[in-house]
């Protein structure tokens, strides 16, 4: 099967891409997914690596376009997440758009000012929000899984420095009294959206990889 790679003549290997050109999105895969014997590849082990236009009005549908654009393109499996914020006081805005809620892809500097004007005049209680994340793997073999995580936090009324990417300086997690920008990579990844759906789908690789060494493909 085209997932497998054979190291050593004895023992094999998922090969699994990264179908994002997030920087922020592969080191926090990279690092959840370190420990397991697999190969993962990014946009730089490719020449031309295609961004995979997002038409899906849901998380799922994104996620799948994606993961199965990438597998097709370089014939390997490949996991894709699409994911987003979720604000109740927006009814839910800006969601699928979350990237590029201020039009321009990825601009998270101007999509943060646009969601603290958004919110100037609405009171703490009602600032209330969630990020949600679906991962999608197409394992290179006709068939796919997606897996799902969310946190709930509120939209904080300023914009923080610190770490993170994307939303992460105005949300604020009150279980641990930190904004995401504030938090080390390995405290985000216990209680985040991308967090909990990677443990999902760890699994789903750790069975993988299980019934290939039984199976000896």
């Amino acid at each position: 099967m085209g997932y497998q790679r054979e190291i050593k003549g004895r023992i094999k290997i998922l090969q699994l891409v990264l179908a994002t050109n997030n920087k922020g999105k592969i080191k926090e895969i990279r690092q959840l997914l370190s420990d397991l014997p697999i190969t993962i590849l990014s946009a730089d082990d490719f020449l031309e690596f295609p961004d995979v236009e997002e038409t899906g009005t849901t998380f799922v549908a994104n996620a799948l376009l994606k993961a199965n654009g990438i597998a097709e393109f370089c014939d390997l499996p490949a996991l894709a997440d699409d994911s987003g914020l979720e604000v109740d006081a927006l009814d839910g805005a800006p969601g699928v758009y979350s990237a590029r809620y201020a039009g321009e892809n990825g601009d998270a500097v101007k999509n943060n000012d646009k969601l603290i004007k958004e919110l100037k005049n609405v009171p703490e209680g009602q600032r209330t929000a969630r990020f949600k994340c679906v991962i999608a793997i197409n394992w290179g073999d006709g068939t796919t899984d997606t897996v799902e995580g969310s946190v709930e936090g509120i939209i904080a009324e300023d914009i923080a420095v610190g770490n993170g990417f994307g939303y992460d300086p105005v949300f604020y997690y009150p279980p641990a009294k930190k904004r995401f920008s504030e938090m080390t990579m390995e405290e985000k990844n216990a209680v985040s959206h991308r967090g909990k759906a990677l443990q999902k789908a760890r699994e789903l690789i750790v069975e993988r990889i299980s019934i290939a060494g039984k199976n000896k493909i």
